[in-house]
């Protein structure tokens, strides 16, 4: 629209030219070289525009001339580039549908019509890969490491074939190449904190990733549970041996990521441990409240050595009730309760458990019953019902279950992968290793005592002084009595003293199977 309305102006301005001339009327004269040419203004004007055009007609066509063969090459070259990246398309397509002889003909022909053009070289490092080379695929990858643009791309490439043969050394040095290069660049910072973390150098990865948060690799939030993570690794890793540093670390942990169940764990342990008791407890509560953890109570419990059982029961009233209604705060109160060697509280804090117990609440249940009133039975009972029940939350990070967290995954090196869940298709978590024992212990503590009472002798009846009986004169025969064959002896076997009979757990044969329980089926264990 607005090039129409340009062109109405220019052709109306012309007009109006011509007609302005023809209202004025005039002549031109001109005499040269015994020349003499005499015509109005109007011819003389259009003579002039018919010379112009003339003249930007012939420069055009000699320029055209003089610039042919420059113009046929740049005609050659694009035809040239288009045919090539049509062939990176047709590739591009085959390599996403899976077509390795489609994807390594357009590499081919991409390589021929653009040479050391990125795509093409890309296309055809992925056609390797594609079709199994990986040699070819690492050459490729090599060859773009040589060119400033194609650098990056290139050390992705062989720190990706690297990891595919198991190659940690050389995926290692691409790496740390790629993020000299470009520290920002998440892949490159990712692999070394990964192989740093593998290695224990949790101060080495700590210094990589402030590289890259500094290079705007990574948001504020991310940074700072990034390196909460990394803080409370290596605070895991100092406890042993420097409670002091690992304090700290762990303590910086918590202040960057207060919900992060091993940082706030090691922080309250190594609090207690050094008197500040108050502060142990705070940073415990809190992280107990987002994620209510076994290993947050235990800290808990613990604060304070010296404490008695009942003392912890009193202390761990105020933990759980952060979380009143969830599982784990009725398992922690029914564990200080049956420490504690109050009963009643542990069945009243496991009864809204019974009707869907766990695994763990099944084997304190287990405990319970055997240690309150010794009853066997029903300790048997629930550890035969742990087998069949549901599991409890465990560590679990790329299908992984782990009893112990880790900074990364043991899978695929992600960072902060470990989540706290209950992990799909196992027979039992590592978790139960310790109820597992309690329960067996307290059964075979009831199967002692039961011994022993056995083994006590009955008292004898007390005798009473009587005057004595006068015998009749007269006597009487008894009547003769049948004789009755003397019963065999039976054989008891009888345990060594120093042996106590152990209750059957989960890795004991147990009863005979449920009605419901297909046959043969293997029923898991606990690893006790």
């Amino acid at each position: 629209m607005i090039r129409l309305v340009i062109y109405l102006l220019v052709l109306g301005a012309v007009a109006f030219g011509i007609a302005w001339l023809a209202d004025r009327p005039g002549a031109v004269a001109i005499d040269w070289q015994g020349w003499h040419i005499e015509t109005s203004v109007l011819v003389a004007a259009s003579g002039l525009l018919v010379l112009l055009a003339a003249t930007i007609l012939l420069w055009t066509l000699i320029r055209v001339i003089l610039r042919s063969p420059e113009m046929l090459a740049f005609s050659w070259r694009s035809r040239r580039r288009n045919r090539g990246f049509a062939a990176v398309t047709r590739g591009l397509v085959a390599v996403g549908s899976g077509d390795a002889v489609g994807a390594r003909r357009a590499a081919n022909d991409a390589a021929r019509f653009l040479g050391r053009e990125p795509l093409a070289q890309l296309l055809a490092a992925q056609a390797a890969q594609l079709s199994g080379d990986s040699a070819g695929a690492e050459a490729t990858f090599r060859t773009m490491t040589e060119a400033s643009a194609t650098r990056l791309l290139g050390l992705r490439g062989l720190h990706m074939e690297a990891r595919r043969r198991g190659d940690a050394a050389t995926a290692l040095v691409t790496a740390e190449e790629a993020a000299r290069h470009e520290p920002g660049l998440a892949w490159a910072a990712d692999a070394v904190i990964e192989a740093r973390c593998v290695k224990g150098d949790f101060a080495g990865a700590l210094a990589m990733l402030e590289r890259e948060a500094s290079h705007g690799g990574l948001d504020r939030a991310a940074h700072r549970r990034r390196r909460a993570v990394l803080l409370a690794a290596q605070a895991q890793a100092l406890e042993l041996s420097d409670p002091n540093m690992a304090r700290e670390k762990a303590v910086e942990a918590t202040r960057l990521a207060p919900t992060l169940v091993p940082a706030a764990e090691v922080a309250g342990r190594l609090l207690g441990l050094a008197g500040d008791t108050r502060k142990a407890a705070k940073v415990l509560e809190t992280a107990y409240a987002a994620t209510p953890h076994p290993g947050l109570a235990d800290a808990y419990l613990h604060l304070r050595p010296g404490d008695a059982a009942r003392e912890r029961l009193k202390r761990v009233r105020t933990l759980t009730s952060r979380m009143p209604e969830h599982p784990e705060s009725a398992m922690t109160l029914a564990r200080a309760a049956i420490d504690a060697q109050e009963f009643p509280v542990a069945r009243t804090a496991l009864a809204p458990l019974t009707a869907a117990p766990t695994q763990r609440a099944c084997l304190l249940m287990a405990e319970l019953e055997a240690a309150e009133a010794g009853d066997v039975g029903k300790a048997r009972e629930w550890t035969a019902r742990a087998v069949r029940a549901q599991r409890d939350p465990a560590w679990v990070a790329d299908g992984v279950v782990s009893e112990h967290w880790a900074p990364i995954s043991p899978v695929t090196g992600k960072l902060d992968a470990f989540e706290w869940k209950v992990p799909p298709g196992v027979a039992a978590t590592p978790l139960l290793e310790d109820e597992a024992e309690r329960a067996r212990a307290a059964i075979a503590t009831a199967l002692e005592n039961r011994a022993r009472e056995a083994a006590v002798p009955a008292p004898a009846a007390p005798v009473i002084d009587a005057a004595p009986v006068p015998k009749a004169e007269t006597s009487v025969e008894p009547p003769p009595v049948a004789e009755t064959p003397a019963p065999k002896p039976q054989l008891v076997r009888s345990a060594p003293a120093s042996v106590i009979a152990e209750p059957y757990l989960p890795d004991d044969p147990g009863p005979e199977p449920y009605a419901d329980e297909e046959p043969g089926r293997k029923r898991p264990t606990f690893g006790v």
